[in-house]
């Protein structure tokens, strides 16, 4: 939430719903939604990405290990990198003696790699996403950037750049460093591992869809041929086992990592879309995933049950709907002396289908320097010219938005124009507080 100006006040109120939500969207007669759901891993987590609020929460603010999900960072760079045009699709790529080793390990997810052939991003990304291919990775990484380190420096400003403060970033690949033949970030230990909270893996998770929501043509496949009809080509089978025709199956999953290390156990980000409603789960330290490694997956698809079925999105304001029950701004100098409130878009909140919305919050914060030194917006003023913000949520929602804010943030504007007042009309008011002060 934006901090306030001096002068800014914050109005917070409760108020009848009825004006502004259709009727519909005021049956209480819906049936309840179920208790979340107790999952069997060390973390777990769900939001809804386009507004990030949370739906689950269960221990997503302990650090833990993540494995190959560490790849959705790298992913997300290399998508910036095409943008940005530092490199192409079709641009080929040498491999390093690093790189080669790695691929070389039949224990790790790899597509092995030959130092007599050149393969292009393109190839080398598909590996990485659908396989989870570290060699593939470390090669990318080094094309990128000139070595691992300095793409891992890359991936810490990137997460930084979203606010993930609370991690540990060591390599690409999110292998432990006892795999890595000795090749380190600068100044760290073969016992370091790459570590976030579930809360920070959704984050990235929701960016790297907000940003780049084409990765999910590569996420979604189940199958691939690595350098098919070559005498290198091998079967990649998607590690995301939800995927059609994989052995947990799960109708419109078409994402996005797992991964698994001995320090991280079983791990898995998925996302799926139903009925028009998106959602991204988290699962860490899924218990018995090593030794089951379809564990993770029942764990996934028992919270898409439940998050599809006990939460709805709910239209709750209209573009330029006015705060009726917001205090109006006060206006100085001005042919009326308050001016109204009204959102500048459409307001959704993500909410449990048994949410009672008879009552909401709103908290107003008024844009900077939009006030004067007594607190009033000075005239002229004109209508849907942007004033401040607001925050509207569900009261006591305990479970708030990914990025801790309470609400879902809306512009609010000025619902009507103030003409300013002439001489003659400010002249009678001075006079008016003049006596009126007097007396």
């Amino acid at each position: 939430m934006k901090k306030m100006t001096k002068f800014g006040l914050v109005f917070i109120i409760t108020f009848m719903v009825g004006t502004f939500l259709p009727v519909s969207n005021l049956n209480n007669t819906a049936s309840a939604a179920e208790a979340a759901p107790k999952i069997d891993a060390a973390a777990a987590f769900i939001i809804e990405p386009t507004t990030g609020k949370v739906l689950l929460n269960q221990n997503g603010d302990k650090k833990l290990g993540i494995a190959s999900m560490t790849k959705m960072i790298s992913e997300y760079i290399i998508f910036e990198s095409i943008e940005k045009g530092d490199i192409t699709w079709d641009q080929k790529v040498p491999i390093s003696d690093y790189a080669h080793k790695i691929s070389q390990n039949n224990s790790l997810s790899n597509v092995p790699l030959r130092q007599d052939e050149t393969y292009t991003f393109k190839e080398l990304y598909q590996a990485m996403a659908i396989y989870s291919a570290n060699g593939a990775t470390i090669a990318i990484a080094e094309a990128i950037a000139g070595d691992e380190p300095k793409f891992v420096d890359m991936m810490r400003e990137k997460v930084e750049s979203w606010g993930i403060s609370d991690y540990e970033l060591y390599n690409s690949t999110g292998l432990s460093n006892t795999d890595l033949y000795g090749n380190l970030y600068p100044g760290s230990k073969e016992d370091n591992e790459n570590a976030m909270t579930a809360r920070d893996v959704a984050i990235v998770a929701q960016h790297l869809l907000a940003s780049y929501p084409e990765i999910l043509e590569t996420t979604s496949i189940s199958e691939m041929k690595f350098k098919e009809g070559t005498s290198d080509e091998i079967k990649m089978e998607n590690w995301n086992w939800m995927l059609p025709g994989l052995n947990s199956e799960r109708e419109n999953v078409d994402g996005l990592k797992t991964g698994t290390t001995d320090f991280a156990g079983a791990t898995f980000t998925g996302t799926a879309e139903e009925n028009g409603m998106r959602i991204i789960t988290v699962v860490m330290n899924v218990k018995d995933g090593e030794v089951d490694l379809r564990r993770r997956f029942v764990e996934t698809d028992k919270m898409m049950d439940w998050a599809f079925a006990n939460w709805e999105k709910v239209q709750v304001y209209k573009k330029n709907d006015v705060l009726n029950d917001v205090k109006p701004l006060a206006v100085e100098k001005g042919k009326t002396d308050s001016v109204k409130l009204a959102v500048e878009s459409d307001v959704s909140l993500f909410v449990p289908t048994d949410t009672d919305l008879e009552n909401m919050e709103v908290s107003y914060t008024p844009q900077k320097n939009v006030l004067n030194d007594a607190g009033k917006v000075t005239a002229p003023i004109k209508k849907s010219e942007e004033v401040g913000t607001a925050q509207v949520s569900v009261k006591d929602d305990e479970l708030g938005y990914v990025d801790g804010d309470q609400g879902e943030e809306v512009a609010v504007v000025a619902a009507d124009a103030v003409e300013k007042a002439n001489v003659f009309v400010l002249s009678g008011r001075w006079i008016k507080d003049f006596f009126s002060n007097l007396f």
